[in-house]
């Protein structure tokens, strides 16, 4: 299937978000994304995934459905904001837990809170779930929203930090977690588990059932002074409400993904150490005892991204970056790792079969979008599955290219060439970084996507320069401290490289990024005047502005320090204003929390007072990303258009999306 031509064809391509393997090991089932028929919103359906047979749907709602969890028996929990057809004028703002039975026929409603139902976990007749509920009894939630709703009231009184999540308020209700049992029908028995909360389960909630449902393990914010906190983990009893701290450190947060090992014996998770002006970021997989809470790092130098445990409880499937990729690892108990899968394929979604004879995952990369795919356990073959989605066709090759930085470091990263790119028709260039900035390059992106300008003619290359993830802990020393210097210089030791490639226009040469990514294009807009356009999203601009106002604060003062520091006077884009010439496109949405509007007018403003040839693609609806299909169409229209007149010589032509 070739979708690329066209942009609205592009953002129809149905998405798998998911995957999750049946008790049985039978079969699985995802979520599948697809375009509404009204063209302007995406929704969500579940299909079933035989491991013998076609992929086929399972649900068919409005509303979309998410959050699939089996049961003991193979049946299908899941939530929805679909409307229950055995309720009059039933709630639909809010979503319900619903159940899918194994031998087919219609879902049913099983459980519905004032503050809608989360994620929920089961183990045999036991269900945990997490609702928002405002402080005070939940018994009386209800008719205090209510109260609230008719009186018109909006207002939030926070008296503790933070306040917002990437694209959301927090409050004035907070996440619980209840425990519930299954009956014929719909759950019974709700009980809240955690009353007294507050916040704790606010903030990266993962939690995990015990195999004999006896008790919830779940990630658990501490507030901590001066508007900092750190995130543990506890142990809930699921009959009694009692919770103990399972792990935690004065300088570690243990976060997702949590997983709880087949014999209920032990706890796997993620544990961050905290940064500071000289503490780089370091994330490694923890293994402990449920029982004591004792336990170990694992897997030097493994981000972990996902975990799967093996179903005899001896050994961890971790997905970590890994040179560009996202390998599948086989990590024992005795210490021992192994990478389990060796193409270029980053992989997401780990499910290992009850035999121990395989893992499901999704497989994906800067070749195609997620599907799903069985991984040999034994010989680590990898074969993929039939998907829900179409095969895609691409306009052009994908290729890996290195350079040594000026201090002897590799630099990796992709290069996506257009089908007719050769000697005598070189490519003009297009420079993309990446967000995080501890991250990397290895997965597919519908956000960020090379085809489409490939398609356009472009030559994209996608590198890994410092605070690059999969490249060993040496690799985020470099940066850290030093974000702007140190990746603009392996930044450009690795174009320089692909420059040299008769099948790239060294004339004709473009940068982009958002995030971090547009942080960089910002300090490389200040800093080098090779490019003749330059595409900032969602941008770090003003860093002693920016350290304060994003939404979380505590962050950011770990690395830069208190604002005013020396570090946010030397690493922040805009001091470097009157050094910019380049022609800029920024784009910003209202809903960012995370890097926040504030950003984008500041520089928006500080170009047109310099006057920078300019402009600013502005979404009043969207957040850190632009998720909606109408919107994505704009900016890909947008950025194209802004390319072409600065990079091709082009006449400025204001795109129809925009008109």
């Amino acid at each position: 299937m070739s979708a690329f031509k066209d942009i609205r064809d592009y953002v129809a391509i149905p998405r798998v978000l998911s995957l999750k393997l049946s008790p049985d090991g039978s079969r699985l089932v995802s979520a599948v994304q697809s375009l509404n028929p009204d063209g302007k919103s995406y929704g969500t359906a579940l299909w079933s995934l035989p491991l013998d047979a076609e992929p086929y749907r399972l649900t068919r709602s409005a509303k979309g459905e998410t959050g699939t969890e089996f049961t003991a028996a193979g049946d299908v929990l899941f939530t929805s904001r679909r409307p229950d057809p055995t309720v009059k004028d039933s709630d639909e703002e809010v979503p319900a837990l619903w159940l899918l039975p194994r031998g087919g026929g219609e879902a049913r409603q099983v459980a519905t809170r004032p503050g809608g139902i989360g994620a929920a976990r089961t183990a045999g007749d036991v269900v945990v779930f997490a609702s928002d509920v405002l402080p005070g009894d939940e018994a009386t939630d209800e008719e205090r929203r209510k109260a609230r709703k008719d009186a018109g009231i909006s207002a939030i009184l926070h008296e503790g930090y933070p306040v917002r999540y990437w694209d959301h308020d927090l409050g004035p209700g907070r996440t619980r977690l209840f425990a519930a049992r299954l009956g014929a029908d719909r759950l019974e028995d709700v009980r809240d588990l955690t009353p007294d909360s507050g916040s704790h389960l606010d903030d990266h909630l993962d939690f995990a059932l015990t195999p004999d449902g006896a008790t919830v393990v779940t990630t658990w914010t501490v507030p901590l002074d001066a508007g900092r906190q750190r995130t543990e983990i506890v142990a809930i009893d699921v009959a009694t409400g009692e919770r103990r701290t399972l792990f935690a450190a004065a300088d570690h947060d243990f976060e997702g993904p949590l997983r709880i090992s087949p014999d209920g014996a032990r706890v796997a998770c993620s544990r961050s150490r905290h940064t500071a002006l000289d503490v780089s970021a370091r994330s490694e997989l923890w293994i402990g005892e449920l029982a004591t809470g004792e336990g170990r790092a694992y897997a030097d130098d493994l981000f972990p991204m996902d975990l799967a445990w093996a179903p005899d409880s001896s050994a961890v499937y971790l997905a970590a970056d890994h040179q560009g990729r996202r390998p599948v690892f086989r990590v024992s108990l005795d210490g021992a790792f192994d990478r389990l899968t060796t193409d270029d394929a980053a992989y997401l979604a780990l499910n290992a079969s009850p035999d121990g004879r395989f893992v499901y995952a999704l497989r994906s990369g800067y070749h195609a979008p997620a599907t799903p795919a069985r991984i040999d356990v034994a010989t680590g073959e990898v074969v993929e599955l039939p998907s829900p989605a179409p095969a895609l066709e691409l306009p052009g090759t994908l290729t890996e290219i290195t350079a040594l930085a000026d201090d002897g470091q590799e630099i990796r990263g992709w290069l996506v060439l257009p089908k007719d790119a050769s000697a005598e028709n070189p490519a003009p260039f297009l420079l993309w970084i990446h967000g995080g900035p501890v991250s990397s390059w290895n997965d597919w992106s519908w956000r960020w996507n090379p085809w489409i300008m490939a398609e356009n003619g472009y030559a994209v290359l996608l590198p890994d320069p410092a605070m690059s993830t999969g490249y060993g802990q040496h690799m985020i020393d470099r940066g850290w401290g030093d974000w702007g210097p140190r990746t603009l210089a392996d930044l450009d030791a690795i174009v320089d490289q692909t420059l040299k490639l008769p099948e790239v226009d060294d004339t004709r040469l473009a940068a982009m990024g958002g995030s971090f990514g547009g942080y960089m294009a910002n300090w490389v807009a200040g800093h080098s005047d090779r490019y003749q356009a330059i595409v900032t999203h969602a941008s770090l601009w003003n860093l002693d502005q920016f350290a304060g106002t994003t939404d979380a604060s505590m962050y950011w003062q770990r690395e830069f320090g208190v604002p005013g520091s020396e570090r946010y006077t030397r690493l922040s884009p805009h001091a470097a204003l009157d050094k910019i010439t380049t022609p800029m496109l920024v784009i910003h949405g209202d809903k960012d929390y995370r890097v926040p509007i504030g950003e984008g007018l500041r520089l928006w403003w500080d170009l047109q007072r310099s006057n920078v040839d300019s402009k600013f693609l502005y979404f009043p609806d969207e957040n850190h990303w632009v998720l909606k299909p109408g919107n994505a169409v704009a900016w890909y229209e947008t950025v194209l258009a802004f390319l072409a007149q600065h990079v091709l010589g082009q006449e400025w032509k204001r795109p129809e999306s925009v008109a």
